[in-house]
């Protein structure tokens, strides 16, 4: 597949719109505050913000409130195991994205119903390092579309290639002063 076809995945922690607006159309937002608890005002404008520019907007940890404003979807942590969002009425569009760190993380985004999983951390060697050959056996062991997670920058873009993954997600591949290219939307 070819890199830019790849599905991108930003996570922000506060609302730049600066930041924000330098993104491709094939990049999803994913807020995600774990310093403080979500303020209404800041999700409803960032939502309002993703619509007009064309991005998707996915909420993390907080599913109920997702569905409630219909957002694009929600995203689950690798820590957050409950399953109660599945008692909720949700339209087909609604996608529920996932983090996990190996199989057993990887059963439980299943059981809760994960659409798109997410895998760390492929590049950054921290104590959830996969590196490739463990990534591209663990994204074996499902039939979800997988989303490589951690450590990747621009020159590390194109190993990607070697893996079974649809997109990529991170925080400061997106922060960079230049924008990444224009790009179709891929789904």
């Amino acid at each position: 597949m070819h890199i830019n076809n790849l599905r991108k995945y930003y996570f922000i922690n506060k609302f730049d719109a600066k930041n924000i607006g330098k993104q491709t159309l094939n990049t999803g937002i994913i807020y995600r505050n774990y310093d403080e608890e979500d303020s209404l005002q800041t999700v409803i404008k960032l939502k309002n913000y993703c619509k007009k520019k064309g991005y998707k907007f996915f909420l993390s940890n907080n599913v109920k409130l997702a569905i409630n404003l219909h957002l694009d979807g929600a995203y689950i942590p690798s820590f957050n195991k409950k399953t109660n969002h599945l008692l909720y009425s949700k339209s087909k569009k609604f996608l529920l994205l996932g983090s996990a760190h190996n199989n057993k993380e990887i059963k439980t985004k299943e059981r809760q119903g994960v659409n798109i999983l997410f895998l760390s951390s492929i590049f950054k060697k921290n104590k959830n390092y996969l590196g490739l050959n463990r990534f591209k056996l663990l994204t074996n062991s499902t039939n979800k579309k997988v989303i490589a997670l951690g450590g990747i920058t621009s020159k590390n873009l194109k190993k990607l290639n070697l893996v079974n993954c649809k997109g990529f997600a991170g925080i400061s591949y997106f922060e960079k002063k230049t924008a990444p290219k224009k790009g179709p939307l891929y789904n």
